[in-house]
Order: structure tokens, then C-alpha cells, then sequence
């Protein structure tokens, strides 16, 4: 599988990778462990990468790594669209979110994102999707993910911090968007 390291800030790693003959859950674990060996300064082969038992209906599990059987203290989130997967690492702790979009997407993708934007213009495609991926890379952040309806997240008019009003936690935004796809990750920071 192909995988570039994208530009993050201190103290996160992230990784995009694709291949349309992988499944979307062995390109997760794959870039986990690029990013686990590569920020805990052993093989890959010493990294397991293991997932989270579902707890209910509609709960999404996240990945967790284990090194000669001892769990590696990081956050780990991944995101997905057709053969392309982004993963990104952070200490224990910290609230992170990503999201994948293809940068020309569909019909009814563009109807979704419409129907939640309340953008002024929302026939500019480009503003659409950033607008679009910044609110759902903050519903990962909060934890909520797709129980939290987009319409409450708020994004500052820069669009580099998002929150949600019912949350103290306020979150950076950065466009991490490289090889025709977007890509956005929220993470915590101070209020």
C-alpha cells in the first residue's frame, strides 16, 4: 500500500494511504502501525493493532495498540473513503478527529452536506467541502460522531477552530488535503 506522513502539529502523526485491493480495516491497521513504530522507535512487526470491542448498536470501535503486550498509551482515529484510509495518532487523552472526502464527490453527498451547511453559498463546491469536512472532523473530536446532528457544530469564520456550544472543548482545525482528497483534523486545544 501506498502511504504518505502528513504535515501535523507536534505531539500528533497522521498518515494517508490507499489501495483498492486492501480492505478498509487492514489500511487502518497498517498506518496505525507505521505511525506507532515510527513515533515508539521500534519495527512495525513489534506493533499489534487491535480493535475495540462494539459496546452497543451504531457504536464505533477505535483501534488500540499493544507492544510486547503492553498497551501503547495514544489515541488512535482513522477515517475512510473508497480505497483511501487516513490515520492519526496523539497522546493519551487528547480529543481528535479526522475526516476523508473525495474532493468530487456525488450527488447525494453534495445534498447532505446542503441540507446540514447553512452557508450563505452553498453552490460553491469548494467552500462546501471544507465547510463540510471541518463539522464532521469536530463530530469525531467530541466523540459523539454520527449521534451528534451537524448542525451544531460552530466553526469560527477563519474556520480553524470548531466547538460544540453544549462542550467547553474547543478545537484547532487544520486542512491536511493532499492527492485530490480532503482531508481535516480537529484536536484539542485551549478555549
Amino acid at each position: 500500500m501506498e502511504s504518505v506522513l502528513l504535515d501535523t502539529p507536534s505531539g500528533i502523526g497522521a498518515r494517508l494511504g490507499w489501495d483498492p485491493k486492501l480492505t478498509e480495516h487492514d489500511r487502518k491497521r497498517i498506518l496505525a502501525r507505521q505511525l506507532i513504530a515510527s513515533r515508539m522507535g521500534v519495527s512495525e512487526d513489534a506493533v499489534r493493532i487491535e480493535r475495540e470491542a462494539p459496546a452497543q448498536f451504531g457504536f464505533h470501535t477505535q483501534l488500540f495498540a499493544e507492544i510486547d503486550s503492553e498497551e501503547v498509551p495514544l489515541e488512535i482515529r482513522t477515517a475512510s473513503f473508497r480505497a483511501a484510509t487516513v490515520a492519526a495518532i496523539a497522546e493519551r487523552g487528547v480529543k481528535l478527529g479526522i475526516d476523508l472526502r473525495d474532493a468530487h464527490p456525488d450527488e447525494p453527498t453534495i445534498a447532505e452536506m446542503k441540507r446540514h451547511s447553512h452557508l450563505f453559498d452553498e453552490d460553491n463546491l469548494d467552500s462546501l467541502l471544507a465547510h463540510w469536512t471541518r463539522v464532521k472532523a469536530v463530530c469525531e473530536a467530541d466523540g459523539r460522531g454520527v449521534r451528534m446532528k451537524p448542525d451544531y457544530v460552530r466553526l469560527d469564520l477563519s474556520r480553524n477552530k470548531g466547538w460544540v456550544p453544549d462542550r467547553p472543548v474547543h478545537y484547532s482545525l487544520l486542512d491536511l488535503s493532499r492527492d485530490g482528497w480532503i482531508i481535516t483534523l480537529a484536536y484539542e486545544n485551549e478555549h
